[in-house]
Protein backbone atom coordinates (compact mmCIF):
# COMPACT_ATOMS: atom_id res chain seq x y z
CA UNK A 1 0.00 0.00 0.00
CA UNK A 2 1.23 3.46 -0.81
CA UNK A 3 -0.06 6.87 0.18
CA UNK A 4 -0.88 8.88 -2.92
CA UNK A 5 -3.02 11.85 -3.83
CA UNK A 6 -6.76 11.71 -4.31
CA UNK A 7 -8.68 11.06 -7.53
CA UNK A 8 -7.85 14.56 -8.71
CA UNK A 9 -4.14 13.75 -8.42
CA UNK A 10 -4.67 10.69 -10.56
CA UNK A 11 -6.07 12.96 -13.26
CA UNK A 12 -3.18 15.42 -13.13
CA UNK A 13 -1.55 15.94 -16.52
CA UNK A 14 1.52 13.83 -16.90
CA UNK A 15 0.51 11.39 -14.18
CA UNK A 16 -0.80 7.89 -14.63
CA UNK A 17 -3.86 9.38 -16.25
CA UNK A 18 -1.91 10.43 -19.34
CA UNK A 19 -0.73 7.23 -20.95
CA UNK A 20 0.22 8.14 -24.47
CA UNK A 21 -1.04 6.37 -27.55
CA UNK A 22 2.33 4.80 -28.26
CA UNK A 23 2.09 2.94 -24.97
CA UNK A 24 -1.02 1.18 -26.18
CA UNK A 25 0.99 -0.06 -29.14
CA UNK A 26 3.40 -1.89 -26.85
CA UNK A 27 6.32 0.50 -26.34
CA UNK A 28 7.18 4.11 -25.44
CA UNK A 29 9.88 6.15 -27.07
CA UNK A 30 12.92 6.97 -24.96
CA UNK A 31 15.46 9.77 -25.18
CA UNK A 32 17.11 10.59 -28.49
CA UNK A 33 19.45 7.80 -29.58
CA UNK A 34 18.05 5.27 -27.11
CA UNK A 35 15.78 2.30 -27.86
CA UNK A 36 12.07 2.53 -27.01
CA UNK A 37 11.12 1.78 -23.42
CA UNK A 38 8.82 -1.21 -22.74
CA UNK A 39 5.28 -0.26 -21.75
CA UNK A 40 5.36 -1.89 -18.29
CA UNK A 41 8.58 -0.05 -17.39
CA UNK A 42 7.22 3.31 -18.59
CA UNK A 43 3.99 2.78 -16.67
CA UNK A 44 5.87 1.74 -13.56
CA UNK A 45 8.12 4.82 -13.74
CA UNK A 46 5.17 7.14 -14.14
CA UNK A 47 3.30 5.59 -11.24
CA UNK A 48 6.39 5.70 -9.06
CA UNK A 49 6.99 9.33 -9.93
CA UNK A 50 3.40 10.21 -9.13
CA UNK A 51 3.67 8.56 -5.72
CA UNK A 52 6.97 10.24 -4.90
CA UNK A 53 5.76 13.65 -6.00
CA UNK A 54 2.61 13.06 -3.97
CA UNK A 55 4.80 12.85 -0.88
CA UNK A 56 6.50 16.13 -1.76
CA UNK A 57 3.31 17.99 -2.65
CA UNK A 58 1.56 16.80 0.50
CA UNK A 59 4.31 18.42 2.61
CA UNK A 60 3.91 21.72 0.75
CA UNK A 61 0.13 21.66 1.10
CA UNK A 62 0.29 20.72 4.76
CA UNK A 63 2.55 23.68 5.49
CA UNK A 64 0.22 26.08 3.67
CA UNK A 65 -2.84 24.68 5.43
CA UNK A 66 -1.26 24.91 8.89
CA UNK A 67 -0.12 28.45 8.21
CA UNK A 68 -3.62 29.45 7.09
CA UNK A 69 -5.08 27.96 10.25
CA UNK A 70 -2.52 29.27 12.74
CA UNK A 71 -1.35 32.50 11.09
CA UNK A 72 2.03 32.19 12.88
CA UNK A 73 4.63 31.18 10.31
CA UNK A 74 7.42 30.99 12.89
CA UNK A 75 5.60 28.45 15.06
CA UNK A 76 4.45 26.43 12.06
CA UNK A 77 8.00 26.31 10.69
CA UNK A 78 9.53 25.24 14.02
CA UNK A 79 7.00 22.42 14.34
CA UNK A 80 7.72 21.43 10.74
CA UNK A 81 11.48 21.22 11.39
CA UNK A 82 10.87 18.95 14.39
CA UNK A 83 8.92 16.42 12.33
CA UNK A 84 12.02 14.44 11.38
CA UNK A 85 10.11 11.41 10.16
CA UNK A 86 8.16 13.34 7.57
CA UNK A 87 11.16 15.44 6.58
CA UNK A 88 13.23 12.31 6.02
CA UNK A 89 10.45 10.88 3.86
CA UNK A 90 10.44 14.13 1.90
CA UNK A 91 14.23 14.07 1.45
CA UNK A 92 14.22 10.45 0.27
CA UNK A 93 11.43 11.21 -2.21
CA UNK A 94 13.26 14.24 -3.60
CA UNK A 95 16.51 12.27 -3.96
CA UNK A 96 14.68 9.42 -5.69
CA UNK A 97 12.96 11.82 -8.07
CA UNK A 98 16.23 13.56 -8.90
CA UNK A 99 18.16 10.34 -9.48
CA UNK A 100 15.57 8.25 -11.29
CA UNK A 101 13.10 10.62 -12.94
CA UNK A 102 14.36 14.17 -13.42
CA UNK A 103 17.38 12.99 -15.41
CA UNK A 104 15.05 12.72 -18.42
CA UNK A 105 14.25 16.26 -19.42
CA UNK A 106 13.70 18.45 -22.42
CA UNK A 107 16.80 19.65 -24.23
CA UNK A 108 18.12 22.86 -22.68
CA UNK A 109 15.63 22.90 -19.81
CA UNK A 110 17.84 21.73 -16.95
CA UNK A 111 17.83 24.27 -14.14
CA UNK A 112 21.22 23.11 -12.86
CA UNK A 113 22.75 23.54 -16.32
CA UNK A 114 21.16 27.00 -16.56
CA UNK A 115 22.82 28.03 -13.30
CA UNK A 116 26.16 26.69 -14.54
CA UNK A 117 25.86 28.63 -17.80
CA UNK A 118 24.94 31.90 -16.08
CA UNK A 119 27.86 31.62 -13.65
CA UNK A 120 30.39 30.76 -16.35
CA UNK A 121 29.25 33.65 -18.53
CA UNK A 122 29.31 36.10 -15.63
CA UNK A 123 32.55 35.13 -13.87
CA UNK A 124 34.69 33.69 -16.68
CA UNK A 125 33.44 35.16 -19.97
CA UNK A 126 33.30 38.88 -19.24
CA UNK A 127 29.74 39.16 -17.95
CA UNK A 128 30.79 40.74 -14.69
CA UNK A 129 32.89 43.37 -16.44
CA UNK A 130 30.03 44.21 -18.81
CA UNK A 131 27.61 44.58 -15.90
CA UNK A 132 29.91 46.90 -13.98
CA UNK A 133 30.65 48.98 -17.07
CA UNK A 134 26.91 49.25 -17.63
CA UNK A 135 26.60 50.56 -14.09
CA UNK A 136 29.18 53.21 -14.95
CA UNK A 137 27.28 54.28 -18.06
CA UNK A 138 24.07 54.46 -16.06
CA UNK A 139 25.76 56.56 -13.40
CA UNK A 140 27.03 58.91 -16.12
CA UNK A 141 23.49 59.96 -16.87
CA UNK A 142 23.13 61.39 -13.37
CA UNK A 143 26.72 62.35 -12.60
CA UNK A 144 28.91 64.63 -14.72
CA UNK A 145 31.97 62.75 -13.43
CA UNK A 146 30.89 59.12 -13.45
CA UNK A 147 32.83 56.54 -11.43
CA UNK A 148 35.11 54.17 -13.28
CA UNK A 149 34.43 50.42 -13.37
CA UNK A 150 37.38 49.93 -11.01
CA UNK A 151 35.79 52.39 -8.56
CA UNK A 152 32.48 50.58 -8.82
CA UNK A 153 34.24 47.39 -7.82
CA UNK A 154 35.23 49.08 -4.57
CA UNK A 155 31.82 50.58 -3.85
CA UNK A 156 28.21 49.68 -4.33
CA UNK A 157 25.79 51.72 -6.37
CA UNK A 158 24.72 53.33 -3.11
CA UNK A 159 28.29 54.48 -2.39
CA UNK A 160 28.96 51.93 0.34
CA UNK A 161 32.62 51.08 0.77
CA UNK A 162 34.20 47.67 0.47
CA UNK A 163 36.81 46.78 3.05
CA UNK A 164 38.71 44.34 0.85
CA UNK A 165 38.11 43.61 -2.80
CA UNK A 166 40.00 42.10 -5.68
CA UNK A 167 40.73 44.70 -8.34
CA UNK A 168 40.69 42.01 -11.03
CA UNK A 169 37.40 41.11 -12.69
CA UNK A 170 38.30 37.41 -12.67
CA UNK A 171 37.97 35.11 -9.69
CA UNK A 172 41.26 33.92 -8.18
CA UNK A 173 39.84 30.41 -7.66
CA UNK A 174 36.60 28.49 -7.78
CA UNK A 175 33.15 30.04 -7.56
CA UNK A 176 32.00 29.75 -3.95
CA UNK A 177 28.37 28.67 -4.26
CA UNK A 178 25.75 28.16 -1.55
CA UNK A 179 22.86 25.92 -2.61
CA UNK A 180 19.98 26.45 -0.16
CA UNK A 181 17.55 23.55 0.11
CA UNK A 182 20.07 21.49 -1.79
CA UNK A 183 18.89 18.00 -0.80
CA UNK A 184 21.56 16.17 -2.85
CA UNK A 185 24.16 18.87 -3.78
CA UNK A 186 23.93 18.73 -7.60
CA UNK A 187 26.58 21.45 -8.09
CA UNK A 188 29.30 19.44 -6.41
CA UNK A 189 30.15 17.59 -9.63
CA UNK A 190 31.21 20.77 -11.47
CA UNK A 191 34.86 21.78 -11.19
CA UNK A 192 34.03 25.48 -11.48
CA UNK A 193 32.28 25.47 -8.10
CA UNK A 194 33.25 25.11 -4.49
CA UNK A 195 29.69 24.09 -3.69
CA UNK A 196 28.19 24.14 -0.21
CA UNK A 197 24.78 22.49 -0.01
CA UNK A 198 22.50 23.01 3.00
CA UNK A 199 19.07 21.61 3.84
CA UNK A 200 16.88 21.09 6.89
CA UNK A 201 17.13 17.33 6.27
CA UNK A 202 19.97 16.39 3.89
CA UNK A 203 19.48 13.39 1.62
CA UNK A 204 23.23 12.78 1.20
CA UNK A 205 26.29 13.20 3.42
CA UNK A 206 27.73 15.99 1.28
CA UNK A 207 24.86 18.31 2.27
CA UNK A 208 25.02 20.08 5.64
CA UNK A 209 22.05 20.24 7.96
CA UNK A 210 20.94 23.87 8.28
CA UNK A 211 17.74 25.82 8.90
CA UNK A 212 18.39 28.75 6.58
CA UNK A 213 15.53 30.84 8.02
CA UNK A 214 17.24 30.82 11.42
CA UNK A 215 20.84 30.92 10.19
CA UNK A 216 22.92 33.50 12.06
CA UNK A 217 25.03 35.86 9.92
CA UNK A 218 28.36 36.94 11.44
CA UNK A 219 30.97 39.49 10.46
CA UNK A 220 32.86 38.93 7.18
CA UNK A 221 36.06 36.89 7.26
CA UNK A 222 39.18 38.98 6.76
CA UNK A 223 41.08 36.18 5.04
CA UNK A 224 42.76 35.44 1.73
CA UNK A 225 40.65 33.54 -0.82
CA UNK A 226 42.47 30.25 -0.23
CA UNK A 227 41.88 30.57 3.50
CA UNK A 228 38.19 31.22 2.88
CA UNK A 229 38.02 28.08 0.74
CA UNK A 230 39.67 26.13 3.56
CA UNK A 231 37.09 27.49 6.00
CA UNK A 232 34.23 26.23 3.81
CA UNK A 233 35.81 22.81 3.36
CA UNK A 234 35.93 22.22 7.11
CA UNK A 235 32.27 23.01 7.80
CA UNK A 236 30.39 20.48 9.89
CA UNK A 237 26.70 19.76 10.44
CA UNK A 238 24.67 21.39 11.73
CA UNK A 239 25.56 24.78 10.28
CA UNK A 240 24.12 27.41 12.63
CA UNK A 241 26.09 30.44 11.47
CA UNK A 242 28.05 31.72 8.47
CA UNK A 243 30.13 34.86 7.89
CA UNK A 244 28.69 37.62 5.73
CA UNK A 245 29.95 38.27 2.17
CA UNK A 246 31.25 34.70 1.96
CA UNK A 247 29.81 33.46 -1.34
CA UNK A 248 29.95 34.47 -4.98
CA UNK A 249 26.63 32.74 -5.73
CA UNK A 250 23.55 31.79 -3.72
CA UNK A 251 21.03 29.45 -5.36
CA UNK A 252 17.34 29.15 -4.49
CA UNK A 253 16.23 26.29 -6.72
CA UNK A 254 12.50 25.62 -6.18
CA UNK A 255 13.00 26.92 -2.63
CA UNK A 256 10.89 30.04 -2.15
CA UNK A 257 7.60 28.39 -3.10
CA UNK A 258 8.28 25.78 -0.37
CA UNK A 259 7.53 28.36 2.32
CA UNK A 260 3.89 29.13 3.18
CA UNK A 261 4.57 32.76 4.14
CA UNK A 262 5.67 35.65 1.96
CA UNK A 263 7.71 37.03 4.84
CA UNK A 264 9.70 33.79 5.01
CA UNK A 265 10.60 34.23 1.33
CA UNK A 266 11.63 37.80 2.12
CA UNK A 267 13.87 36.66 4.98
CA UNK A 268 15.58 34.18 2.65
CA UNK A 269 16.33 36.87 0.06
CA UNK A 270 17.63 39.21 2.76
CA UNK A 271 19.96 36.55 4.15
CA UNK A 272 21.19 35.80 0.63
CA UNK A 273 22.08 39.48 0.22
CA UNK A 274 24.07 39.42 3.44
CA UNK A 275 25.92 36.23 2.49
CA UNK A 276 26.89 37.40 -1.00
CA UNK A 277 30.04 39.24 -1.91
CA UNK A 278 29.55 42.56 -3.71
CA UNK A 279 28.55 41.85 -7.32
CA UNK A 280 27.72 38.27 -6.37
CA UNK A 281 24.75 36.47 -7.91
CA UNK A 282 21.45 35.30 -6.44
CA UNK A 283 19.93 32.66 -8.74
CA UNK A 284 16.22 32.01 -8.21
CA UNK A 285 14.28 29.22 -9.89
CA UNK A 286 10.57 29.08 -9.15
CA UNK A 287 8.03 26.72 -10.71
CA UNK A 288 5.39 27.75 -13.25
CA UNK A 289 4.11 25.70 -16.18
CA UNK A 290 1.89 28.45 -17.59
CA UNK A 291 2.66 30.41 -20.71
CA UNK A 292 5.25 33.15 -20.29
CA UNK A 293 2.87 36.07 -19.77
CA UNK A 294 0.30 34.46 -17.49
CA UNK A 295 2.18 35.40 -14.30
CA UNK A 296 4.14 38.33 -15.70
CA UNK A 297 2.77 40.61 -12.97
CA UNK A 298 3.93 38.20 -10.28
CA UNK A 299 7.44 38.14 -11.73
CA UNK A 300 7.47 41.93 -11.95
CA UNK A 301 6.38 42.06 -8.31
CA UNK A 302 9.20 39.71 -7.33
CA UNK A 303 11.69 41.81 -9.27
CA UNK A 304 10.69 45.00 -7.45
CA UNK A 305 10.79 43.33 -4.03
CA UNK A 306 14.16 41.64 -4.51
CA UNK A 307 15.81 44.66 -6.13
CA UNK A 308 14.74 46.78 -3.15
CA UNK A 309 17.16 44.75 -1.02
CA UNK A 310 20.18 45.95 -3.00
CA UNK A 311 20.04 43.67 -6.04
CA UNK A 312 19.58 44.30 -9.73
CA UNK A 313 18.09 41.69 -12.01
CA UNK A 314 20.64 40.68 -14.60
CA UNK A 315 18.85 38.02 -16.63
CA UNK A 316 15.53 36.23 -16.84
CA UNK A 317 14.44 33.04 -18.62
CA UNK A 318 11.13 31.23 -18.88
CA UNK A 319 11.24 27.47 -19.37
CA UNK A 320 8.21 25.25 -19.84
CA UNK A 321 7.96 24.58 -16.12
CA UNK A 322 9.77 27.38 -14.36
CA UNK A 323 10.96 30.97 -14.15
CA UNK A 324 14.73 31.46 -13.82
CA UNK A 325 16.16 34.76 -12.63
CA UNK A 326 19.69 35.99 -11.88
CA UNK A 327 20.09 38.99 -9.56
CA UNK A 328 23.39 40.79 -8.98
CA UNK A 329 24.23 42.32 -5.61
CA UNK A 330 24.89 46.01 -6.26
CA UNK A 331 24.99 47.33 -2.70
CA UNK A 332 26.60 46.13 0.51
CA UNK A 333 23.68 47.48 2.49
CA UNK A 334 20.11 46.26 2.46
CA UNK A 335 18.25 49.22 1.01
CA UNK A 336 14.60 48.27 1.54
CA UNK A 337 12.29 50.82 3.14
CA UNK A 338 9.54 48.70 4.66
CA UNK A 339 7.76 51.75 6.04
CA UNK A 340 6.70 53.21 2.71
CA UNK A 341 6.22 49.90 0.85
CA UNK A 342 5.40 46.40 2.01
CA UNK A 343 8.02 44.62 -0.08
CA UNK A 344 7.68 41.21 1.67
CA UNK A 345 4.05 41.07 0.57
CA UNK A 346 5.17 41.33 -3.05
CA UNK A 347 6.84 37.89 -2.94
CA UNK A 348 3.58 36.03 -3.42
CA UNK A 349 2.73 32.81 -5.24
CA UNK A 350 -0.71 31.78 -6.53
CA UNK A 351 -1.18 29.26 -3.71
CA UNK A 352 -1.08 32.10 -1.17
CA UNK A 353 -4.65 32.89 -2.17
CA UNK A 354 -5.97 29.38 -1.46
CA UNK A 355 -8.41 28.93 1.41
CA UNK A 356 -8.13 26.24 4.08
CA UNK A 357 -10.94 24.32 2.42
CA UNK A 358 -9.13 24.41 -0.93
CA UNK A 359 -5.90 23.13 0.62
CA UNK A 360 -7.76 20.33 2.41
CA UNK A 361 -9.44 19.28 -0.81
CA UNK A 362 -6.00 18.87 -2.41
CA UNK A 363 -4.51 16.83 0.42
CA UNK A 364 -3.90 13.07 0.31
CA UNK A 365 -6.86 11.38 1.91
CA UNK A 366 -6.63 7.66 1.31
CA UNK A 367 -4.43 4.80 0.19
CA UNK A 368 -4.56 2.73 -2.98
CA UNK A 369 -2.96 -0.52 -3.94
CA UNK A 370 -0.75 -0.88 -7.00
CA UNK A 371 -3.55 -2.81 -8.73
CA UNK A 372 -5.92 0.11 -8.19
CA UNK A 373 -3.27 2.49 -9.52
CA UNK A 374 -2.98 0.39 -12.67
CA UNK A 375 -6.76 0.39 -13.10
CA UNK A 376 -6.86 4.18 -12.77
CA UNK A 377 -4.09 4.49 -15.33
CA UNK A 378 -6.08 2.49 -17.86
CA UNK A 379 -9.32 4.27 -16.98
CA UNK A 380 -7.93 7.67 -17.86
CA UNK A 381 -5.55 6.64 -20.63
CA UNK A 382 -7.86 7.82 -23.41
CA UNK A 383 -9.00 11.05 -21.78
CA UNK A 384 -7.96 14.39 -23.37
CA UNK A 385 -5.43 16.57 -21.61
CA UNK A 386 -6.68 17.41 -18.14
CA UNK A 387 -7.41 20.93 -16.94
CA UNK A 388 -4.64 23.11 -15.57
CA UNK A 389 -3.80 22.24 -11.98
CA UNK A 390 -2.02 24.95 -10.06
CA UNK A 391 -0.18 22.58 -7.78
CA UNK A 392 0.99 20.10 -10.38
CA UNK A 393 2.11 22.95 -12.62
CA UNK A 394 0.93 21.44 -15.87
CA UNK A 395 -0.72 23.64 -18.47
CA UNK A 396 -3.59 22.84 -20.78
CA UNK A 397 -1.33 22.95 -23.80
CA UNK A 398 1.14 20.37 -22.50
CA UNK A 399 1.28 17.52 -25.00
CA UNK A 400 4.78 16.07 -24.56
CA UNK A 401 5.37 12.83 -22.69
CA UNK A 402 5.37 13.32 -18.94
CA UNK A 403 8.69 11.74 -18.17
CA UNK A 404 10.57 13.96 -20.62
CA UNK A 405 10.20 17.10 -18.52
CA UNK A 406 12.38 18.12 -15.61
CA UNK A 407 10.48 18.26 -12.28
CA UNK A 408 7.11 18.03 -14.05
CA UNK A 409 4.60 17.13 -11.40
CA UNK A 410 6.10 19.10 -8.52
CA UNK A 411 6.02 22.46 -10.18
CA UNK A 412 3.43 24.91 -8.93
CA UNK A 413 1.91 27.63 -11.06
Amino acid sequence: MAVVCSRRAAMEPGGAAQCSGSMLAGEERGEAGTPPMPVPLVRHMKLEQEKLSGVVKSVHRSLRRKYLEAGDFDRVWKEHCKDEGRLCEYAVAMKNLADNHWAKKCEGEGRIEWCLGVCQEYFFNGGKRKAIEKDARRAALNNPQPPSPAHLLMSGLDGSNVTAVNQDFHLPGKIRLLDVGSCYNPFMKYEDFLAVGIDIVPAVETVYKCDFLNLQIQRPLQLAPDAVDAFLKQLKSPVDYLPAELFHVVVFSLLLSYFPSRYQRWICCKKAHELLDLHGLLLIITPDSSHQNRHAMMMKSWKIAIESLGFKRMTYSKFSHMHLMAFRKTSLKTTSDLITRNYPDMLYIPQDFNTVAEEESLSPCYTRSEVEDEQIAYTFSELPDAHYDSDSGESQTSSMSFYEFEDPILLSS
